[in-house]
């Protein structure tokens, strides 16, 4: 896993025989779940978990938009990499560049790219609102806690 979230950050991700279709491939929108897992450690990485935003900040962020396109299979027991990387921070939302790659000798396949808007919400209204400073200050900075 990397360790500095300014750059482009991963996880490793294994595929398990229930991520796969009836063809014995990941079925499409597991390669989802694999990129929202990523997102979900990146921030874990910059010292926010999401339950505390909730609780302390009254925030949460929410899926607004996904453009993926889909290159290469990947298959039952594929070690994988998810990479996140923090493409645009506005004040309520950030675009995200991800990739779903595998890895060998030679180099990378990249499987899956997509692009990800997320947008921060008032937790009781669920109505956008403004990331609070120390967040977009970390994320912006890469500082790991």
């Amino acid at each position: 896993m990397s360790t500095n979230p300014a750059e482009r950050f991963s996880i490793p991700v294994r595929v398990y025989y229930e991520d796969t279709d009836a063809g014995g491939v990941v079925y499409y929108a597991n390669y989802l779940r694999f990129l929202e897992r990523a997102r979900t450690e990146w921030l874990r990485a910059l010292g926010f978990e999401q339950d505390d935003l909730r609780a302390r900040l009254g925030i949460l962020f929410a899926v607004r938009r996904v453009s993926a396109d889909y290159l290469r299979p990947a298959r039952f027991n594929d070690r994988l990499e998810v990479t996140v990387e923090a493409a645009r921070v506005g004040p309520a939302s950030i675009e995200f560049k991800q990739e779903v790659r595998r890895g060998h000798e030679t180099g990378w396949d990249t499987l899956c790219t997509a692009s990800v808007r997320i947008a921060c919400l008032d937790a009781a209204q669920f109505g956008p609102r403004p990331m609070p400073p120390e967040i977009v200050e970390r994320i912006k900075l890469g500082r790991v806690i």
